[in-house]
This record gives C-alpha cells, sequence and structure tokens, in this order.
C-alpha cells in the first residue's frame, strides 16, 4: 500500500507538472478618441505552455495637433506558469514626426533587473524612481492580458503593479458586473466581464504633467474582458479611457485562437 500511495503521488505530481496546452491566438482593434479613428492595433500572442510571447503592432492615423501619426511595435515575453503571467522582457519602439523611440527593460523574478530609454527623458520635475519601486511588478501589456479560471468577478480582484521603463504605477481593478457583447460590427459576440480602474502614479511621472493628473483624479477607466475560447486566458473586448479630450475607445474588431 505504501508503494501504491507513493506511486500515485508521484504520478499526481507529474501530471500537475505538465505543460498546459499552447496558445496561437491574435486579435485586432480599433482605437478612437472622441468617436474619430485614431490607430488601428494587432496583437499575437503565443504561449507554448509554459512560455508566452506577446507581439503588438499599431499604426497610428493621428489626430491634428493632438496625436501624432505614426507606427508603435511591443515585444513582451515570460513565463505563463501559474496565475498570472510573469515578465521576463518588454521592448518598446515607436516611431513619429521622423524621431524614434525606444525602452528596453529585463525582468527576473517579478523584479526589475534593467531598463535603458533612448532618448534618455529629462529628470526634471520628475518623481524620483527607487529601487524598492522596481520589486513585483510586470510590463505594461502582460498586465492586461489575464488568466482564470472562469469568467467571473474574479477576474477583476487584482493589483497590477506596472513598469513602463519610464514611469512606475498601479492599476486597481474592482468588479462591476456582469455583461453582454452583442454588436455584430465587433469582433466578439457573448458574455464579458466589466471592471473598472484606478490609475495610481507612484514615480517616474512629472508631478505637474495634466494628463498624469487627470488620469489619477478624475478619469474614468473601463475594462470588458471576455474569454478567448477555453485556452484559460482573458482579453480586453473593450477599453474605455476618460481623457480631457474625450473618450478613448479601444475595442475588438477580429479575434482567432
Amino acid at each position: 500500500m505504501i508503494r501504491t500511495s507513493l506511486a500515485a503521488s508521484a504520478l499526481l505530481l507529474g501530471l500537475s507538472q505538465v505543460q498546459a496546452a499552447p496558445v496561437d491566438a491574435t486579435a485586432s482593434y480599433v482605437l478612437t478618441l472622441g468617436g474619430i479613428n485614431v490607430a488601428m492595433m494587432h496583437i499575437d500572442l503565443d504561449d507554448d505552455g509554459s512560455s508566452y510571447t506577446l507581439g503588438i503592432k499599431a499604426n497610428v492615423a493621428g489626430l491634428g495637433a493632438v496625436v501624432a501619426s505614426g507606427t508603435a511595435n511591443v515585444t513582451a515575453k515570460g513565463k505563463s506558469t501559474g496565475g498570472t503571467l510573469r515578465s521576463e522582457s518588454f521592448a518598446l519602439e515607436t516611431r513619429a514626426s521622423g524621431q524614434t523611440f525606444t525602452v528596453d527593460v529585463g525582468f527576473a523574478g517579478q523584479n526589475v533587473t534593467s531598463f535603458k530609454v533612448e532618448p534618455p527623458v529629462s529628470d526634471y520635475d520628475r518623481v524620483p524612481i527607487e529601487r524598492s519601486h522596481l520589486t513585483g511588478v510586470a510590463d505594461f501589456v502582460s498586465s492586461f492580458v489575464l488568466k482564470g479560471r472562469a469568467l467571473d468577478k474574479g477576474l477583476c480582484d487584482r493589483r497590477m503593479r506596472v513598469f513602463t521603463g519610464v514611469e512606475r504605477f498601479n492599476l486597481n481593478m474592482s468588479f462591476v458586473s456582469d455583461d453582454n457583447a452583442t454588436s455584430p460590427r465587433t469582433g466578439y459576440q457573448g458574455p464579458v466581464v466589466l471592471c473598472s480602474i484606478n490609475y495610481e502614479p507612484i514615480s517616474g511621472h512629472y508631478q505637474n504633467n495634466e494628463i498624469t493628473n487627470y488620469l489619477a483624479d478624475e478619469s474614468r477607466i473601463l475594462v470588458w474582458y471576455m474569454p478567448l475560447g477555453e485556452t484559460g486566458y482573458f482579453i480586453p473586448y473593450r477599453v474605455l479611457l476618460g481623457t480631457s479630450m474625450g473618450d478613448l475607445s479601444m475595442v475588438l474588431t477580429k479575434a482567432e485562437f
């Protein structure tokens, strides 16, 4: 009986360590500001059962002096075992008005090991980034791709500690309601969960920055999450961010998995 029990325990342990099924998914979004299309975004998610890669390509059409036209490319990688994505690297490159801006961040065990920004941002009037701010954090993109057992209010019960390479902030999520996506003009129809987000700046931001202060004090941030089939992943179906220039909205137009 002892040998049988040990064999059963070993089998259960082995099964618990089996990698999850691979995931290969894509999602496309349209971004609008005040009802006007300003960007198109395409996201690729690949997960081999233990590690993930998120790739984002965005084309920004621009909106006069408010939003400059250009492109953005993001790559985030890390470990996918467990209940959350754990960042290992984050890279951003934007091109607009003839200028290129890049960010590279390295992570290990949810702690920042390195970061580089080119060209460097000015430190004048910035809240200093302290070493203690760079522990227990994730990159901005991976924070919004959730893993869970079910589409329920538990998805919203989390606090995202984010480091972008420039700024460190918390996004405190809370459950609002269950909902249904019904519009045939979007890339998904079905149940969703609505979460609200409170933005809490920590460091790296400019103290007198109008956008930062607006986000922290007045803006509403809402995210509707949808299931990515039976993969155990949940991605934004819609994001709504109130700004002083009107609502910034991101809506899913297509998803394949």
